[in-house]
């Protein structure tokens, strides 16, 4: 059983940068692969970014370049580093952990990027 919590989100203006942070309990964190997905007003949820247990990276093409997800297995923790924030990004974050699929997720974290 893995449990996330999700924090840094909150309103900034276009340009502006913000750092989520999703810390995990459990003691076998480094070994699940996570994701930072979001979700708009009236929109599906996406992947944003995904960091592997071996730290392969992915990121979706209209937030690469400007956001960085890490991880910090000593934590427990992994985080989207997000900068040139644009109003298109305003959605609720959430982070994910799984091993062959995301199974576990957090509350998630608005974000509001005003113009």
């Amino acid at each position: 059983q893995v449990q996330l919590a999700e924090s840094g989100g909150g309103l900034v203006q276009a340009g502006g940068s913000l750092r989520l942070s999703c810390a995990a309990s459990g003691r076998t964190f480094s070994s699940y692969n996570m994701g930072w997905f979001r979700q708009a007003p009236g929109k599906e949820r996406e992947l944003v970014a995904r960091i592997s247990s071996s730290g392969s990276l992915y990121y979706a093409e209209s937030v690469k370049g400007r956001f960085t997800i890490s991880r910090d297995n000593a934590k427990n923790t992994v985080y989207l580093q997000m900068y040139s924030l644009k109003p298109e990004d305003t959605a609720v974050y959430y982070c994910a952990a799984g091993i062959v699929q995301y199974g576990y997720w957090g509350q998630g974290t608005q974000v509001t990027v005003s113009s």
